[in-house]
């Protein structure tokens, strides 16, 4: 297995990844497959070169198995902050330690940034391994966003967490 950041060259292989969860899991994330089904691979070519964020990518031989978003905060009032975005393993892989390992380099990552002091989250509240793992990697629940997502006529509450570096 390799973690690497993701760039241009990754993005079929990320848009693939990245469909297969909003088809898989609505429930664990704000946009919708509907929403981005036909968005060109140019679309998902930006996300992975623009400075806003880092994606990182866990790759099994040829295969991207799995992927983490960190998202920088780019107002002077909050540039000291970063948010987790788009954490997705394949179902096959879980357990294997893959979702730590793109956590840690994603925490990494805001470290070596220089000026990121904190790491935020949200996770739906009843995804009890995601909450195991990101309390093992030091983030803490603040609150709760009650019924943060609503698909159809059911609503998902969100945890939310942070870390401080």
């Amino acid at each position: 297995m390799n973690i690497e950041i993701l760039d241009a060259r990754h993005a079929e292989a990320y848009r693939q990844l990245r469909l297969e969860a909003l088809e898989q899991y609505p429930e664990a994330f704000a946009s919708s497959y509907e929403e981005e089904k036909d968005f060109p691979v140019e679309r998902f070519h930006k996300r992975l070169t623009g400075t806003d964020s880092t994606t990182i990518g866990a790759w099994h031989e040829s295969e991207l198995i799995g992927s983490v978003t960190l998202v920088y905060e780019r107002k002077p009032k909050l540039q000291h902050r970063a948010n987790i975005m788009a954490m997705y393993v394949k179902p096959s892989y879980r357990g294997s330690g893959i979702g730590k390992e793109l956590m840690q380099q994603a925490i990494r990552t805001a470290r070596s940034a220089g000026t990121i002091e904190q790491i935020y989250l949200s996770v739906m509240a009843h995804n009890e391994p995601a909450k195991r793992l990101y309390q093992a990697l030091g983030f803490e629940a603040y609150g709760k966003d009650w019924r943060a997502l609503k698909i159809g006529q059911t609503y998902y509450d969100e945890e939310l967490m942070a870390l401080f570096l």
